[in-house]
């Protein structure tokens, strides 16, 4: 008898959820069903503008519990049909433990699909967010307009940050410590093998995508044999291919248990898991850090067997086609530290960063030519871009990771975003920010930057959009009525400018202007500063 009413009520809880959608719903998505069957329960999601939206759809279990510091594990079955009109919980980030819509439960995804898909299954892409390992979701990351002008499905995903995501301590877990954010990827992934199809998505032809961080974290699927099999293709945005080695993570674990109040740490975990989450992000401040002190995925274990930048130059990463690719102005933001600098404190600075190859650097980067003010962050932006120093972030390491990938993989493509004045949605400066580090991703998933495009710029985004979306649908991001794109192995790469200026250019070009030749004839341990801190060794009062 409980059991019929149970069943009932389920029954009328899964009634009303689709009869509130539907009194919402536009009419052409009130004449279809938009319920979904997954291999879990079905989901309601909502039409808009041409695309039906499933957000907040749970792809594995809650990671709390005996579950913090774990692999992903499978998540649990449900009854009636769920809302799937509002995104799920954002994962907690950057210390922050208060703030709404944060929590622990937070392995939620989002799937974009066109409205008036039919018949055939459409390629996927699958974005894995930004926000240097420590901040970020993939509710912020808006598939709808790629979904709907190139006819594919869009998945964005939440995955575990910080020390949640990526602490690694002896002890803490048979499997994954230190990755538990790179597994929580593939546990989506999997979801997506699994139920695409339902979406109408193709399962076969699934591309993974990010930008910054997103952007190291496809590197990092590209060299792990436990990604395998789960994508056919791979973009990678002004990302490079950093981790830490175990021992490095181990040390950041034990400074960050420290840190925790749990200094008599020892192989038992007890003392950590015993802590609420706000305490846990409360101690957190050091271990996510800043630009090059922050969070990164641990190499040497089995899921990331071999570092993944080895990994490209040794062939040792899955061969899909890539497009990868960068901005113009990628450091530019982080050289603010040296707004202020004089001649002599910038000359000090590279001296301090370089070393025995500082006069060479002075010779090429002169204080002189970069105007009358900001030059020191101008300067810096310039030689930081040029040199890859900050994890292989643009630049001439960037582009020798592209031509080492291009040996074994006929379908690599190359970009440089450049328009000037891409617009930042921050109070007007006389600072010229260019086209800084995720300058491009407006022109790619509507945000409220999207909204202060140009028409020009706005002509750009559309081309970028099309690009992508070949890229998705035919491994190519060659497309009629645009540009033509050749590959890597031409010896092109596609330089982005508004007005439908865009044009395939040589890479001597590029190497020219980033001053290759040299860049890569400097014996230099590529090891990343602080900005702020190398700018207060040199003297420079702060901005």
């Amino acid at each position: 008898m409980r059991s019929t009413v149970r069943q009932r009520l389920a029954c009328l809880a899964s009634l009303l959820v689709l009869l509130s959608l539907l009194s919402a719903a536009p009419a052409s998505a009130a004449s279809r069903s938009l319920i979904v069957r997954t291999d879990k329960g079905s989901v309601a999601g909502s039409s808009t503008d041409e695309v039906d939206r499933y957000l907040g759809v749970p792809y594995a279990a809650p990671p709390v519990g005996t579950g913090r510091w774990q692999p992903p594990a499978p998540a649990a079955a449900w009854t009636g049909t769920r809302s799937a009109t509002s995104p799920g919980s954002r994962c907690l980030q950057n210390g922050s433990s208060t703030s709404p819509g944060m929590s622990e439960d937070c392995l939620y995804l989002n799937v974009y699909t066109p409205a008036n898909r039919t018949g055939r299954p459409l390629p996927v892409m699958f974005w894995i967010h930004g926000g240097g390992f420590s901040s970020g979701s993939g509710d912020t990351q808006d598939g709808s307009l790629i979904a709907r002008t190139n006819n594919v499905v869009v998945v964005t995903i939440n995955y575990r940050l910080g020390v949640f995501g990526f602490l690694d301590l002896p002890g803490l877990s048979k499997r994954g410590a230190g990755n538990y954010g790179l597994l929580d990827q593939q546990a989506a992934l999997r979801w997506t093998q699994r139920n695409i199809g339902a979406f109408g998505g193709d399962a076969s032809r699934v591309t993974i995508g990010g930008l910054s961080a997103g952007g190291h974290s496809v590197c990092a699927q590209l060299a792990s044999p436990s990604a395998r099999g789960l994508f056919s293709g791979a973009i990678i945005q002004s990302g490079g291919c950093p981790s830490h080695t175990v021992d490095q993570a181990v040390a950041r674990g034990k400074k960050y248990a420290t840190a925790a109040g749990c200094s008599a740490y020892s192989a038992d975990p007890a003392c950590l898991r015993a802590k609420p989450a706000s305490e846990l992000q409360a101690a957190a401040a050091n271990f996510i850090g800043g630009l090059v002190t922050g969070p990164l995925p641990t190499s040497g274990v089995p899921e990331l067997p071999v570092a993944p930048l080895k990994a490209v130059h040794t062939g040792r990463t899955a061969n899909v086609p890539l497009l990868v690719g960068h901005t113009r102005d990628e450091m530019r933001g982080w050289a603010g530290p040296f707004a202020n600098a004089t001649k002599g404190q910038y000359e000090k600075a590279v001296r301090i960063e370089f070393g025995d190859e500082a006069e060479a650097v002075l010779a090429r980067y002169p204080f002189s030519a970069y105007g009358d003010s900001y030059t020191g962050a101008y300067a810096f932006g310039a030689l930081w871009g040029d040199s890859s120093a900050f994890y292989g972030l643009g630049g001439c390491q960037y582009q020798e990771l592209t031509a080492q990938y291009s040996k074994r993989q006929p379908h690599t493509y190359y970009y440089e975003f450049n328009d000037p004045h891409p617009p930042t949605g921050r109070p007007a400066s006389d600072f010229d920010a260019g086209a800084s580090h995720g300058s491009e991703l407006p022109y790619l998933m509507p945000s409220d930057r999207s909204k202060l495009l140009t028409p020009e710029q706005q002509q750009l985004s559309g081309g970028m959009v099309r690009y992508w979306g070949s890229f998705v649908k035919h491994g190519d991001p060659a497309t009629s009525g645009i540009a033509a794109w050749p590959s890597y192995r031409a010896g092109k790469f596609m330089s982005l400018l508004p007005g439908g200026e865009s044009r395939a250019l040589k890479t001597g070009v590029y190497e020219a202007r980033r001053q290759c030749a040299f860049w890569n004839s400097v014996e230099y341990d590529w090891l990343p500063v602080d900005p702020d801190q190398l700018a207060a060794q040199a003297g420079v009062s702060p901005s």
